[in-house]
């Protein structure tokens, strides 16, 4: 791997771990025993990496869904959504968990963030409009927006959420996968009976990986 790629990879498990504030690029640099100079030859600042972690959210954001496929068994396309999700929520959870703060800090990040979660709410229109059109889902027209902005919501801020639950508790990846649990409680109401059944079995899975 790239001393780059490195110290992208140790920045996303250093900011998870202690939080992106308690972080300077000099911890950085010890933890993959660099020195200062080799990071900074690569990346400007703190907020060079922050950048470039979040161009690579970004990525994997855009390859995170599943397109709805005619025939597709639902709960299978539901599951692979939500596996997809939580699992890049897990991955860079230090994003979540202070979002405003980062956000707020730096006026070009929070421009790209707004940008993408456009288009991710254009996705996520187009993804439960698919549902919608192929059977999958009953959900009235005019409700699909605001039922996508409450999806948002939970996914943005569950972590914050936890947090602001439990303040002196490290989070862990079962934590996580109570929200996917919650997904699914949104979604049962909208789902035909012949789905609802899998829909149990979906949240059995995620129980049990909630622990």
């Amino acid at each position: 791997m790239r001393t780059r790629d490195k110290i992208i990879q140790a920045s996303i498990e250093l900011f998870n771990e202690h939080g992106e504030r308690q972080i300077s690029t000099n911890h950085i640099a010890a933890h993959l025993g660099i020195s200062p100079g080799n990071l900074y030859y690569h990346f400007r600042n703190k907020n060079d990496i922050i950048h470039n972690i979040f161009a690579l959210y970004r990525k994997q954001l855009e390859n995170s869904f599943v397109p709805v496929i005619a025939g597709q068994d639902p709960i299978v396309l539901l599951r692979q959504s939500l596996d997809n999700i939580f699992e890049l929520m897990w991955r860079f959870n230090f994003f979540y968990s202070n979002l405003p703060d980062i956000l707020s800090r730096d006026q070009e990040l929070q421009e790209a963030y707004l940008e993408v979660q456009s288009r991710l709410l254009e996705r996520l229109t187009g993804s439960v409009s698919e549902l919608k059109d192929s059977g999958i889902v009953n959900i009235d027209a005019e409700d699909i927006p605001e039922f996508i902005h409450a999806l948002k919501l939970t996914v943005t801020f569950w972590i914050s959420y936890l947090k602001t639950l439990q303040p002196n508790k490290k989070i862990e990846k079962p934590m996580v996968y109570r929200g996917v649990l919650t997904v699914l409680l949104m979604f049962k109401p909208y789902l035909n009976d012949s789905d609802k059944e899998g829909i149990k079995a979906l949240q059995q899975h995620y129980s049990e990986l909630a622990g």
